[in-house]
């Protein structure tokens, strides 16, 4: 129950700063400043924080994906070093294998 009255002085911009809001949300003055201080965000307010939990739940998918893309890549190059490695000793077999044909 709302029983108790508060009066404090500002300047006359922050006054209107206060009206400007409260027009703005459709609430009166003292309606803005409860909402304020008890916490009740504005839809302004409660849709960035919807936004910012998609961010969060995007950020964390996209986290997993590129884990999985390094872990793929890094196969990748595993076996293109292996691939590598491989011809490179055909190379040396075949080298040593001509030499061994001319003498």
């Amino acid at each position: 129950m709302r029983t108790e009255r508060i009066t404090f002085l500002s300047t006359p911009q922050f006054k209107a700063l206060l009206v400007e809001q409260a027009k703005r949300e459709e609430v009166s003055v003292a309606e803005l400043v409860r909402r304020r201080f008890e916490q009740h965000p504005t839809d302004e307010e409660a849709a960035l924080l919807s936004l910012a939990s998609e961010v969060r739940k995007a950020v964390t998918e996209a986290k997993v994906s590129l884990q999985g893309g390094l872990v793929e890549a890094r196969e990748v190059l595993k076996e293109l070093q292996a691939r590598r490695e491989a011809r490179e000793k055909r190379a040396v077999v075949a080298g040593g294998r001509n030499k061994a044909a001319h003498a």
